[in-house]
């Protein structure tokens, strides 16, 4: 295990904003790890491509060879792939939200509900 947190970094990163209600709220916490490859549902911590010193949460939406595609939970309150377009690369996968203590616990992908497709591809 300590091998493996050595080859994939840990960082920790406090949610702002409300773009991922409700999945992350303002004040959450969470821990973020280099993802091998990002897939559709993974919450993602990726550089703002307007801003590079701030850090911003997102949901992949889409993968594929001309980026990865970043939503907000929340489209009314999130500037995302939508505003700056796909994107290289994402920087660490969401896997844990350690603080408040009353909402710690594993960041998940959601499951697909009808009509959703998961897995999409640029």
């Amino acid at each position: 295990m300590a091998a493996a947190c050595a080859a994939r970094p840990i960082r920790r990163v406090q949610v702002e904003g409300e773009s991922m209600q409700p999945t992350l709220q303002p004040g959450d916490r969470i821990l973020a790890v280099r993802p091998a490859r990002p897939r559709p549902g993974d919450v993602v911590v990726v550089r703002d491509p307007r801003r590079p010193d701030r850090l911003l949460v997102k949901r992949v939406a889409m993968t594929g060879s001309g980026g990865v595609v970043v939503l907000g939970d929340n489209p009314a309150a999130s500037t995302d792939s939508r505003a700056f377009g796909p994107l290289p690369r994402v920087w660490g996968r969401a896997v844990y939200r350690y603080g408040p203590a009353d909402r710690a616990g594993r960041i998940r992908r959601p499951l697909p509900t009808e009509g959703q497709r998961v897995g999409s591809r640029l």
